[in-house]
């Protein structure tokens, strides 16, 4: 092969690579223009003009006479845009200066007017289509601002941008800041704010807009703008009164005794609607906030309070009487091996049923469950009557994270059931229960066995008018029979009246409950109980013979001044009841509830003397009818069986009166008006005058003897 066509040969090669190269690129920019043209299209166009969601106005949240507890305020991002589709070159040059001064004046006085003039000026040359004036200014600002010069001409004429965003606000501050709860990005939702999240999100709007900058978007002026729509409102049944009460109350108690944190919930008796629920604990940085949830969200061992269901299983089974003796063996027992004692001293060998449960004595009532209820075959009886009383179950209140009680299975051994597990709980231990469900349970026994679901929310509301209401649900008709119900009422009052609460009494009304005093992350060793610490609480009601509110408060782990649910958590209870009666007069008996009645003929004002006008203004103000005769400058009542009557008193001039009915003050006015001098014995009305009257005037001096 001659050295050409070797040559010619390899170009061929190259020709054909080349050719097959072009043809690629040419099916390649076919398939993109054509097959794939409209995606790429579309993708190119999404970088610079998409459809952006529009925040919704969050709905608000109230308390239950309608104040915000919280609220969305509304905040603006503003700018300018100089090269604004609308916009003439004449508008702009008319109204730039005094845009510039206002802006200048008034928003921004970094700049000068004519320095903000010739910013502006560059950046419309330039073809700028977002220029920030001002960002999160409040609606005042933003309606302000919008009247500027040029940008009174609207957005597409005047360039002028204002684009809405939302921030929640609290009107009460911190006043149930964990209930109401927060929606917060990267943060699981909390409180109503959480459960009700849909409800009060509303749905966003749609807007075409275009990218202007990184991260910057301008709408654009398009009929297929879909409106936001606001969220819907939710009332609540919060008191903002009781709930007031129930923090400050609260604070001070943690505070004072220097305790992890504390709980106080004051719930409707009648309907389970939640007043006041408050929650303060410490933080890491030593101060004092609602950080967690505790009265729905820690489920603890509830030690002394637990002794009412133990009680009521005993009465439902039928087992005991009120009035029965049990042994205390001066306050210590033993349960396979291990040491039971009671709180305090006492020193009683023995005490009835009633008493033991007033004072709270640990070994009576472990002893009575043990004694009734400790054959294999009834353990799960007693279970059986806890369940029955729904201590087992959730209240579901509408706040998520609720902690499941934990009641043991019987002789289970996943749930460590021992010999001593019967005892232990029938004073509290070994069960988990959190504070609303126990309150939960309180409340039914003060609203006479019916158990009632405490609730949160009681309507949701659109544009003012009611869309939804949330009824009271009634859980159990009848958790124990009314013989149960009636003598637990009686021992919770007594415990007020002769037991551990007793130091609390008030002669302003009558309440009743039961101290707890619980131990925690406690370990029993062989020789003795290692504890942790202590959770003091009370739990009950008032007032108790028409009970109107149930209440718990439980301090978790007090270090100063005392450790027993009487000394730590019931004074924190009478303050609570003690400031909700001052600001709740209904609380009260209504004296003049019933019809006045009629008063009897002998118990009218009869024979009195006196001042005319001085009768009208009492007998009008006791709204008593009367006839007013003939009106004179003195009369006298008189009774007959109809009605009063004030008739004239003639008292002549030259002549010694007649007083006998007056008044001191009226009787000296008449007499020393007519020259008589006055001696007096005796108080109240004139009964005799030592001159007849009619006796012709002298001078004398006349006695009156009062009575």
């Amino acid at each position: 092969m001659t050295i050409k066509n070797e040559v010619l040969i390899r170009m061929y090669i190259v020709l054909c690579l080349v050719v097959l190269v072009a043809l690629l690129v040419f099916v390649r920019a076919i398939r993109i223009s054509v097959t794939e043209g409209e995606m790429w299209r579309e993708r190119g166009q999404e970088k610079y003009v998409q459809v952006r969601s529009i925040e919704a106005d969050r709905g608000n949240i109230l308390a239950a006479d309608g104040s915000l507890l919280a609220t969305s305020l509304p905040f603006f991002d503003i700018a300018f845009d100089p090269n604004s589709s609308g916009m003439t070159a004449e508008d702009f040059e008319q109204h730039i200066d005094s845009l510039a001064y206002c802006i200048s004046t008034y928003v921004d006085p970094s700049m000068t007017p004519g320095a903000y003039k010739d910013y502006l000026d560059s950046l419309r040359k330039e073809g700028k289509q977002y220029v920030r004036i001002k960002t999160d200014a409040s609606i005042e600002e933003m309606i302000k601002i919008r009247e500027f010069p040029l940008f009174n001409l609207g957005q597409y004429r005047g360039g002028f941008i204002a684009s809405p965003h939302y921030r929640r606000d609290r009107p009460f501050g911190l006043l149930a800041h964990r209930t109401v709860g927060y929606i917060r990005e990267g943060s699981k939702p909390v409180g109503l704010e959480g459960y009700f999240d849909e409800v009060l999100a509303g749905e966003a709007g749609q807007q075409l807009m275009i990218r202007v900058d990184e991260g910057l978007w301008k709408p654009i002026h398009d009929l297929a703008k879909i409106e936001p729509r606001s969220g819907k409102d939710l009332v609540t049944t919060i008191d903002v009164d009781l709930q007031d009460i129930t923090e400050q109350a609260l604070y001070a108690a943690v505070l004072d005794h220097q305790a992890d944190h504390g709980v106080a919930i004051v719930m409707d008796v009648e309907t389970g609607a939640i007043r006041a629920i408050a929650n303060i604990g410490q933080t890491q940085e030593g101060g004092l906030w609602e950080t967690y949830n505790h009265a729905v969200g820690s489920a603890t061992e509830p030690g002394s309070t637990f002794k009412l269901a133990s009680i009521m299983a005993l009465l439902e089974s039928g087992s005991i009487e009120l009035e029965d003796t049990v042994v205390l063996d001066k306050g210590r027992a033993e349960f396979y091996e291990e040491t039971m004692l009671d709180a305090s001293s006492h020193m009683l060998d023995s005490t009835t049923i009633r008493h033991a449960f007033e004072i709270s004595s640990n070994v009576g009532l472990a002893r009575l469950v043990q004694r009734y209820f400790g054959d294999t075959n009834k353990a799960s009886d007693y279970v059986d009557y806890l369940r029955s009383f729904h201590l087992d179950q959730p209240t579901g209140v509408e706040i998520s994270g609720e902690a499941i009680p934990f009641i043991k299975e019987p002789f289970s051994r996943e749930d460590g059931w021992s010999g001593t597990t019967l005892p232990w709980m029938g004073i509290g231990y070994e069960v988990m229960i959190t504070p609303l469900q126990l309150l939960a349970f309180y409340n039914a026994v003060a609203n006479d066995g019916v158990l009632v679901k405490p609730y949160l929310a009681s309507e949701i509301q659109e544009y003012g008018q009611t869309v939804e209401t949330f009824p009271i649900t009634v859980l159990n008709k009848k958790i124990a029979s009314r013989s149960t119900i009636r003598q637990a009422q009686e021992l919770l009052e007594g415990v007020v009246l002769r037991g551990t609460a007793k130091g609390f009494q008030t002669d302003n009304y009558n309440f009743a409950g039961k101290t707890g005093t619980a131990q925690l992350n406690y370990q029993r060793l062989k020789d003795r109980t290692k504890v942790g610490g202590y959770q003091a609480s009370f739990v009950g009601y008032f007032p108790a013979e028409a009970p109107k509110y149930s209440c718990i408060v439980l301090i978790s782990n007090p270090r100063k001044g005392g450790i027993y649910g009487s000394d730590v958590a019931l004074p924190v209870f009478r303050q609570i009841a003690d400031n909700v009666y001052q600001s709740k007069p209904e609380l009260f008996p209504v004296l003049n509830a019933n019809p006045q009645a009629v008063m009897a003929v002998n118990k009218m004002p009869n024979r009195d003397v006196g001042r005319w006008s001085d009768m009208e203004i009492i007998l009008s103000e006791l709204n008593m009818d009367y006839d007013p005769g003939s009106p004179a400058e003195f009369g006298v009542l008189k009774t007959d069986s109809i009605q009063l009557n004030i008739e004239r008193r003639t008292l002549p001039d030259d002549r010694v009166p007649n007083v006998v009915g007056m008044g001191l003050r009226d009787a000296l006015y008449i007499l020393e008006n007519r020259g008589l001098k006055v001696e007096v014995t005796g108080y109240g009305k004139v009964l005799q005058q030592s001159i007849k009257p009619t006796t012709r005037l002298r001078g004398q001096t006349i006695r009156l003897r009062l009575g």
